[in-house]
């Protein structure tokens, strides 16, 4: 089946925000402009198309990130009489912007060729606009800004976007400044092709041009009906600023702009295009999603300005055999590789596997490898994601997002290759969970269903982690956030009818070592027939906060032999993961195995593994250990006469007030925070503020526990 739409007309994109800054509602209006979807659903009346399950439809936020496919042809092909159809197919996959979801940014990201940034005209840039940036900074992935809500109270396009400039990026462009802000957005000035794009029809659906400039280069009549003279003189000021940023990416058109020629808009977006897809150059659009302003110019320019697969560089990854470096290129004529980066359980068709082709295609009934569990998968059936329903295909292409259904062995983050010819693509890495609670089946008969919904749940979510307490037998969830566990917890109940009492939350307190010291542990048994021998000169190092651990192999000359170090390594992980100081898992060490000896008849993998834990638990004793806490950046938003109140109840936290700033009539407090002082913390700025205080938080960096209530903590008063 021949390919219908050419590689170089897909687009694979995330749509990625703050919380609350309009995604959801900018997809919503997305598929509706594009003919996905025949009437708009909105966020705030639980009717979103993209937020389908039930917890998304009641908090108004979104949870899981969504795939859809839509189709589009920009604006000048269709004014131009040159639009036969939708030529151009976009990928989208728009995701959560509450940090406990933080996984589902991150894994998209991993997957995708370009990204949408929505900010809201009022906040301009905030918190999790930094992390969600910082994550895409990591993906390399080109971008472009769509500064959404001016049609809000306290708008400002000029504020939001210096907010842009100076926290993200001095390399942002602004493309189009708004006709208007608050209650008089009429549209926008698409600074590019100087014109004035006015969005008539009771859903914005047309979309009218107006020339700022007449034949001799001058105001035009028909634009002076529509912008002052003061909004004109604006506008050349903004292109120039434009003008003068594109052509610095470009040798030949710097020449033209300082000779003071014309440079023409064709010229002017090749180079931004190369611009943007190189990350040097970031566009940045306006307007106002849920007024129905704006959004077309904005699927425009993922046209014309974000990468299709071939523009980026060919796909890195290794030999499984030989461990060499391997690249694929994104083409259907290269061997089959994709990454799985998302599993998630369908009512209807069980488990869903979605993942990414990056070379190659791939049809329906054949045979792929996991290369990570080197395992045969046969994909049965290929499913075509529009959020929660779906189309089956016969067959998949380089560049496409797809889910197949009944995969036995795959889990986030692998990659599914040729079985002739296997590559294994770079692997996504998660965060560590930094709150846990106990959780028990209501009653008998849930027991067993608990577990299973449970592993059906990690199964889909690497941040959210199970674990059984040895002493007491009780299961632990641990996840990102309150918000996070609170909504697994409401999911098991809806989606496996299995009920749940838990206990209070607890912090994911770690255990490190604050200096270097040696240790020899020697395990010898007799008892009758075989004894076991192991003995194990181990040296410990404190590492760099967020390093993890190290194991080096400085044994020579055979003092232990090479089959019995791995059981030296795994008997030191063991120890670590069960803590010296009080229970924690330690991190953030190298533990060097320098020497030891072994018994030609006693000695075994057992007595190794059991030296190794003895000598760890000794050395790091000696090394003095601490106890490390989960810290959180917290922004909170206030009127400014409770500021007083919310500074005092953040310094009874043991919170640190790292900046305050000020938004009209309304307090923005900076703070680091330990997550241990923040349980209820909502609750309390509500009663507080009179309900009009706001706040985000996210996890920052684990930091020392000061003394006093480390003993606490070790005594246990503080479970």
């Amino acid at each position: 089946m021949p390919r219908k739409y050419p590689i170089e007309k897909i687009r694979d994109i995330g749509i990625i925000a703050h919380i609350d800054a309009g995604k959801t509602t900018v997809t919503e209006r997305v598929l509706f402009y594009t003919g996905i979807s025949h009437k708009i659903g909105e966020t705030h009346d639980g009717q979103s198309v993209m937020d389908w399950m039930e917890q998304e439809k009641e908090r108004g936020i979104t949870i899981t990130s969504a795939a859809t496919t839509c189709f589009w042809a920009p604006y000048e092909k269709l004014k131009a009489g040159e639009r036969k159809e939708n030529e151009h197919r976009i990928n989208i996959i728009d995701t959560p912007g509450h940090i406990d979801f933080t996984v589902e940014v991150q894994r998209s990201l991993r997957v995708l060729d370009g990204a949408v940034v929505i900010f809201d005209g009022v906040a301009g840039v905030e918190p999790q606009s930094e992390t969600v940036w910082r994550q895409a900074d990591k993906f390399n992935v080109p971008r472009i800004c769509f500064i959404n809500k001016l049609d809000r109270t306290g708008a400002s396009f000029e504020n939001s976007f210096q907010s842009i400039l100076d926290k993200l990026s001095p390399s942002a462009v602004a493309m189009q400044i708004p006709i208007g802000v608050e209650d008089n957005l009429k549209g926008v000035i698409d600074l590019l092709n100087m014109n004035i794009l006015k969005f008539e029809g009771e859903l914005g659906e047309k979309m009218e041009e107006i020339d700022i400039l007449d034949d001799k280069g001058e105001f035009s009549s028909e634009a002076k009906e529509e912008i002052s003279q003061e909004l004109f003189e604006q506008a050349e000021k903004w292109r120039s600023k434009m003008m003068e940023k594109i052509a610095g990416e470009d040798d030949t058109l710097l020449e033209k702009y300082l000779a003071d020629e014309k440079i023409s808009v064709s010229e002017a977006m090749e180079v931004l295009r190369k611009a943007t897809i190189d990350y040097k150059l970031i566009p940045v659009f306006c307007g106002s999603a849920l007024k129905n302003k704006g959004v077309q110019p904005l699927l425009d320019a993922v046209i014309h300005y974000l990468p299709s697969p071939i523009d980026l560089p060919p796909t890195k990854g290794i030999n499984p055999k030989t461990e060499e470096k391997m690249e694929r290129k994104a083409s259907d004529e290269e061997p089959f590789s994709a990454l799985a980066f998302k599993v998630a359980t369908d009512p209807y068709v069980g488990t869903l596997t979605y993942f990414r082709v990056y070379s190659g295609t791939l049809q329906k009934g054949s045979y792929v490898l996991n290369v990570n569990n080197n395992q045969k998968e046969r994909i049965g059936r290929i499913l075509r994601m529009h959020s929660a329903s779906r189309e089956e295909v016969e067959e998949l292409f380089t560049g496409d997002i797809a889910a197949t259904v009944g995969l036995r062995g795959t889990t986030t983050g692998h990659t599914l290759s040729d079985e002739n010819d296997p590559i294994l693509l770079e692997k996504i890495t998660f965060p560590e969970p930094v709150i846990s609670i106990r959780i028990e089946p209501k009653t008998k008969a849930d027991q067993e269903k608990m577990g299973l919904s449970l592993r059906k749940l990690s199964e889909e979510d690497p941040t959210f982690r199970i674990k059984s307490d040895e002493e007491t037998g009780e299961t632990i969830i641990s996840g990102m956030g309150e918000l996070h566990l609170d909504v697994l917890v409401d999911r098991m109940k809806r989606e496996f009818n299995v009920e749940g009492n838990i206990g209070r939350p607890q912090v994911s307190y770690k255990e490190t070592i604050v200096n270097e010291a040696k240790a020899e542990a020697k395990y010898v048994k007799q008892s009758g027939g075989r004894g076991q021998y192991g003995h194990v000169y181990l040296k410990v190092e404190p590492k760099e906060r967020g390093k993890g651990f190290e194991f080096i192999d400085e044994i020579k000359g055979g003092t232990i032999p090479k089959e019995y170090i791995p059981a030296v390594r795994k008997g030191i992980k063991e120890a670590m993961d069960k803590g010296v100081f009080a229970g924690y898992p330690m991190v953030d060490m190298k533990v060097t195995l320098y020497d030891g000896s072994f018994h030609e008849v006693d000695s075994s993998e057992v007595a190794f593994k059991i030296a190794g834990s003895m000598a760890l638990q000794d050395a790091a004793k000696k090394a003095k250990t601490i106890l490390l806490e989960p810290m959180m950046k917290l922004e909170v938003i206030i009127p400014e006469k409770f500021f007083g109140d919310a500074t005092g109840d953040l310094m009874s936290k043991r919170g640190k007030i790292e900046e305050t700033k000020e938004r009209e009539g309304l307090k923005i407090i900076d703070a680091k925070v330990p997550l241990s002082e923040m349980f209820g913390y909502a609750t309390s700025l509500r009663s507080f503020t009179e309900g009009r205080g706001t706040f985000t938080m996210e996890f920052n960096s684990y930091e020392p526990v000061p003394d006093n209530i480390a003993q606490e903590i070790v005594e246990g008063k503080k479970h």
